[in-house]
């Protein structure tokens, strides 16, 4: 069975790649930017953290505490988690029959690749989906040559609709890369919490109704 991706794990290295920061901080910004496929708040975050940790791809490098707050210690990423993040992050853009909700937290994170490589991890997703469609079409076509009820090739033409789908939406993402418009640096400093935003974080409870 493949390996599920990491996507807590991946948004914490994501973030540290702008700047240092403490985990209350990484999570108040999950919260404010609706970065809903991190579940498990705020245990799953904390959990990801030691672990990059332990993996020596984020290392600790102030540890602080303000009046009664519990101690907070600040994290940056390692050149080796630079790499590890640049790597994964790829790997999911590229590749065409991942989960939607995988290839959705992945574009979401774009911004920390250079446009180049965002870019191209894109274009070889696209390619491969077409490639994809091609290949179902002369499937299709010696299916129906051979006289085979269209009924009995219907999941076949429901794949090829979706690939099509795909590479179609997928263009979408090509357009704030042309501009300019995908770096995630200026964008990390949290805003004043909200009354929800503040809900979640002391309940770890994403989906707790807002009084």
């Amino acid at each position: 069975m493949a390996r599920r991706p990491d996507l807590v794990g991946l948004t914490v290295l994501a973030m540290l790649s702008v700047r240092p920061g403490h985990p209350y901080e990484l999570h108040r910004f999950i919260v404010q930017t609706h970065k809903d496929y991190v579940t498990g708040l705020p245990r799953s975050l904390y959990h990801a953290v030691d672990k990059l940790a332990g993996e020596e791809l984020i290392v600790p490098v102030e540890t602080s505490r303000e009046g009664r707050r519990p101690e907070r210690t600040i994290y940056e990423i390692t050149d080796e988690g630079r790499h590890e993040l640049a790597t994964r992050l790829r790997a999911l853009l590229e590749n065409p029959g991942g989960e939607r909700r995988v290839f959705t937290a992945a574009v979401s994170l774009i911004g920390v690749l250079p446009v180049p490589d965002a870019l191209q991890s894109l274009r070889t997703r696209q390619a491969a989906l077409e490639g994809n469609v091609a290949g179902l079409n002369g499937h299709l076509k010696t299916l129906r040559d051979s006289g085979l009820p269209d009924v009995l090739a219907i999941e076949l033409d429901y794949e090829r609709a979706l690939d099509r789908d795909r590479a179609g939406l997928d263009q979408a993402a090509h357009h704030p890369l042309g501009v300019g418009r995908t770096r995630l640096v200026g964008h990390l400093q949290p805003r004043p919490a909200g009354k929800r935003a503040r809900r979640i974080m002391r309940t770890g409870c994403q989906g707790a109704p807002t009084p």
